[in-house]
């Protein structure tokens, strides 16, 4: 299972950082592109709700092949609800995981927490259990594989 450290949202003064409005591009540069250069302010791109929204670092693989890998921060919105397919953080066990939330069993009462790494099993959580979904992923801030 994933450990999840989960951190508040601090919203201080507005921390500008470069930004380039018009892309990257990801194919063959433009030789008409101009260097302008804008400011950006994450948290007001990435944070909907403050109250709501709490970061936290990934640890373990258990989501690897859905693009989450150890070390990335998570951006998390406790105000949204939850819908089938999102991906959650969830209290099992007494700790916290992320996983895919599947409710394609929801009328018979089981929710199912699916990993994205063949070496880990589906949870599947009744009624009767005291688990939780903590909150909606909304964003994954994704290290480069060089910064790994």
């Amino acid at each position: 299972m994933n450990e999840i450290q989960i951190l508040t949202v601090e919203m201080g003064e507005e921390v500008g950082l470069p930004y380039f409005p018009e892309g990257i591009r990801a194919g063959f540069p433009s030789p008409a592109t101009d260097y302008e250069e804008a400011s950006i302010d994450l948290n007001k791109e990435l944070v909907r709700h403050r109250e709501a929204t709490f970061y936290a670092r990934v640890k373990g693989d258990s989501m690897i092949d859905a693009g989450f890998h150890p070390g990335d921060i998570v951006i998390i919105d406790r105000s949204l609800e939850p819908q089938d397919g999102d991906v959650v953080i969830a209290w099992v066990d007494g700790g916290f995981t992320i996983k895919e939330l599947d409710l394609s069993e929801l009328e018979e009462g089981i929710v199912r927490l699916v990993p994205h790494n063949e070496a880990y099993e589906r949870i599947t959580i009744t009624r009767e259990q005291t688990n939780m979904i903590w909150g909606v992923v909304t964003y994954c801030i994704h290290q480069s594989s060089r910064t790994r």
